[in-house]
């Protein structure tokens, strides 16, 4: 039952590869998480004022983003587009597939960042001659943005462990790059036991860095 014998040397021989596939992990969770913001934001002021064609689309993005499986996107992303001739390189399709999630998801956060925000903020800065453009980046975004702060940071951390599904459409991100070395060398436990702990390392520098921006930006 423990007759199983540890090889390290090839983990170590690919653990350049490794953070190397770590930072492209990072990097397609952070840019997916800033679309997932711009858009995000734009779904739930669409949600909030207005009617018609735009706030059904709006309606039924966030509904298919957090009522279907992560996976499903991405491979809709990844094979449903392809089905009629648009074929994408996996790195769009990841970066598409998280994006759209994140922005259902953060859609709904920023909804209720913007009702959490007294009306009379917003008749008060009207009355005061502010059009509706400034009265929105002066006074209420600055406001939501601290109140749905640390749900973004959740959202990115989520966006880096579920980049990890890119490796069912060719992506080789972290763990697509692990798998590519484990199956050549039959090193299971060893590169997973690996990846996992630069999982680990990434997550906690975000959190950080998190912590130590809100400590910069809300201090007052």
């Amino acid at each position: 039952m423990f007759d199983y014998n540890f090889h390290w040397r090839p983990v170590m021989k690919s653990l350049p590869d490794l953070l190397e596939a770590g930072l492209l992990t990072l990097q397609v969770a952070t840019l997916s998480t800033i679309i997932g913001i711009i858009i995000g934001l734009a779904l739930a002021l669409i949600r909030l004022q207005l009617r018609g064609p735009l706030h059904w689309l709006a309606s039924a993005w966030i509904e298919l983003a957090r009522n279907t499986p992560a996976l499903f996107q991405l491979f809709f992303f990844g094979f449903g587009l392809g089905a009629f001739g648009l074929h994408l390189s996996p790195f769009t399709i990841v970066l598409a597939g998280l994006s759209f999630n994140c922005a259902g998801y953060l859609a709904e956060n920023f909804r209720g960042g913007f009702q959490s925000v007294p009306d009379t903020q917003l008749r008060a800065a009207r009355s005061l001659g502010m059009s509706a453009w400034q009265t929105y980046t002066r006074i209420i975004i600055p406001q939501v943005f601290r109140i749905v702060y640390h749900p973004l940071t959740n959202q990115l951390v989520w966006a880096v462990l579920m980049s990890s599904l890119g490796m069912l459409v060719g992506f080789r991100e972290l763990s697509g790059e692990t798998q590519f070395f484990a199956s050549r060398t039959f090193r299971i436990f060893e590169y997973f036991a690996v990846t996992a702990i630069i999982y680990y390392v990434i997550v906690k520098v975000i959190l950080g860095a998190s912590r130590l921006l809100a400590w910069r930006l809300f201090r007052y």
